[in-house]
């Protein structure tokens, strides 16, 4: 009986010990998002005028600010740590700014555009302008309390415009690929720009498989021989590869520089990738067709995106429908994600089986031996 007792004390103090040295799941109290439309929950809508209809319409019931039918990653990331959906900062108009901010733009890029957006497309908001407005004082009182900037989780999903910019531009491939040195040395000097502001807790999405896109397939077209299995242009993921090995390259700098700060490389574009090419496996279908659209091979019209009316006999009719059920397709309006992918994708990564170093989103401020 003694011998029984004094293992069961033994197996007692085992299981302490094992407890006591787990660390606990971060509470992040705020989140400051910094993005293009893959994580703008209502920017450029609050400075251009809203996205029309259909848009919102599997989860909110009506436009709610995202190019989407529903919820973004970033939506399903402040759910998953307990938080209320981002607000957009531009929107002023009875924001509630407690829990972090969203300086996401559609359109934006990490470097300064020579272009307005209605040329291109591209948004006036690049990053160092997030991270200019993210140092105002303009909605004092409904931000967070002061100690929460550094207790809080700072989210960054950015540069696939940066890169289909050099496109628009005209720029071949190759040219493209050497504006990635230019780019990431920006993004460097917006971390760094957050971290003097008190940030400590950095978790960095790495760009998708753009060249699976509809707008880039439709807008343009290449060689036969370029296309690779999937119908994805490869020429454009190659590009997307390099930005992403390169950028995995700086935030491992920015450890070496900042090593107070604990950064987390999120790789989204093999979840989305693997999504794609797999679709039927993981019940989706059409995967390089956009649900909400007008016409063609990707129903993707630049002249006629999603929402969009035109007049006919002095009527407005919608010709920028959504599909029958966006919950089985990937790609909702021909260069943003369905909710349901972005849901799929989330669940992939959330536990930390594609981040660098591989913890889950809710360690994200534990410091890892890197």
């Amino acid at each position: 009986m003694a011998s029984h007792r004094i293992l069961l004390l033994l197996l007692t103090s085992v299981l302490l010990l094992e407890t006591s040295a787990s660390p606990s799941p971060c509470a992040f109290p705020a989140i400051f998002n910094f993005g293009d439309s893959n994580s703008d929950t209502g920017g450029l809508s609050a400075a251009f005028g809203p996205a029309p209809p259909p848009h919102g319409e599997t989860f909110f019931g009506a436009p709610a600010g995202r190019y989407c039918d529903g919820r973004l990653i970033i939506d399903f990331i402040a759910q998953g740590l307990g938080l209320p959906f981002l607000n957009a900062y531009l929107d002023s108009v009875a924001t509630n700014f407690s829990h972090g901010a969203n300086f996401a733009t559609a359109g934006s890029t990490i470097q300064r555009q020579n272009t307005t957006l209605f040329q291109t497309g591209y948004s006036p908001f690049s990053l160092d302008v997030h991270l200019h407005s993210s140092n105002l004082g303009v909605f004092k009182d409904e931000l967070p309390p002061e100690d929460y900037f550094s207790k809080a989780l700072y989210t960054f999903d950015i540069g696939q415009n940066d890169l289909t910019s050099g496109y628009v531009s005209n720029m071949t491939t190759d040219e493209v690929k050497a504006t990635i040195p230019d780019i990431l040395n920006k993004f460097t000097v917006v971390i760094k720009g957050v971290y003097g502001q008190g940030g400590r807790f950095f978790w960095i999405h790495n760009t998708g498989p753009f060249g699976c896109l509809p707008y880039v397939l439709d807008r343009y077209p290449i060689r036969a021989p370029e296309v690779d299995h999937v119908g994805c242009g490869a020429p454009f993921n190659d590009v997307a590869e390099l930005f992403n090995a390169k950028l995995k390259e700086t935030v491992a700098q920015l450890r070496k520089d900042l090593p107070q700060a604990v950064f987390t490389y999120v790789d989204v574009y093999a979840v989305k990738y693997s999504l794609i090419s797999q679709a039927k496996k993981h019940s989706f279908e059409h995967p390089l067709v956009a649900c909400c659209g007008h016409g063609g091979k990707y129903n993707y019209n630049i002249h006629w995106g999603c929402g969009s009316k035109v007049i006919v006999n002095g009527t407005e009719v919608l010709v920028g429908k959504a599909c029958r059920d966006p919950l089985k397709r990937i790609c909702w309006d021909g260069v943003h994600y369905t909710e349901a992918a972005n849901k799929w994708v989330y669940d992939q990564i959330v536990e930390g089986a594609f981040s660098d170093p591989p913890v889950p989103l809710r360690m994200a401020c534990q410091r890892q031996n890197q």
